[in-house]
């Protein structure tokens, strides 16, 4: 499989964000966010995914880690999670919307820190020009679908939650300047979500589910 863009297979095996088929998680003890699935497409190698490392701040949940662009849903700014992603994109990369083509979307996810994160896959130009904002982003990071697609390098932990096989997994991303990134969470999650959507890879070990809110509810109220 070659990865090279392919727009309408994409958009094809995607789902709207309001289709039935698609998981969407709600809680009233836990923080709707959105972020946009980045790709940049190239005419003659596989696409990269954008993601970004988190600036470390005492006042950000997810300090240091690795994400795709995005937030949390303000009621005051947004009419809907897709203009919260796209208003996150903005402020934190400096693309306008007017530059972005939303493909579709795929299941929310959740962090044990109690986001419920809605994804929306887009792309962008190759061209197009990206600004960090210094206060949220410390480093933009463009990764190879390749490497994710590798089931030699996605690693999955499972444990038993009451009957259920729970998944958590990770991925060790090494630059070719060999500097390390850890990708873990709902980030890998989503990314695996996306894979096995769009190419049926397998990724995510069979019979195992992801966390919902009603797995850690009690810790999130406590």
């Amino acid at each position: 499989m070659e990865f090279i863009f392919n727009e309408k297979l994409i958009r094809t095996k995607l789902k709207d964000f309001d289709s039935p088929n698609r998981l969407a998680m709600s809680h009233e003890y836990f923080v709707n966010s959105a972020i946009i699935f980045l790709i940049i497409p190239y005419n003659n190698k596989p696409y990269d995914l954008v993601l970004i490392r988190r600036t470390k701040s005492t006042t950000d949940k997810h300090s240091g880690e690795m994400s795709f662009p995005g937030g949390k849903f303000d009621p005051m700014l947004d009419k809907s999670y897709l203009d919260t992603a796209l208003r996150e994109l903005e402020e934190e990369l400096g693309i306008p919307r007017y530059e972005v083509h939303v493909l579709g979307s795929i299941d929310d996810h959740l962090t044990p820190k109690g986001f419920i994160i809605t994804a929306f896959v887009a792309f962008i130009s190759q061209d197009t020009k990206m600004v960090k904002q210094d206060s949220e982003v410390n480093e933009i990071v463009k990764i190879p679908i390749t490497f994710f697609a590798d089931k030699k390098k996605f690693r999955e932990r499972t444990y038993k939650l009451k009957d259920d096989l729970i998944g958590v997994g990770k991925y060790n991303y090494f630059s070719p300047q060999n500097k390390k990134y850890i990708i873990f969470g709902a980030t890998s999650h989503i990314i695996v979500n996306f894979i096995d959507t769009v190419y049926n890879l397998g990724l995510m070990t069979l019979g195992c589910r992801r966390i919902n809110c009603e797995d850690i509810k009690d810790r999130i109220i406590s």
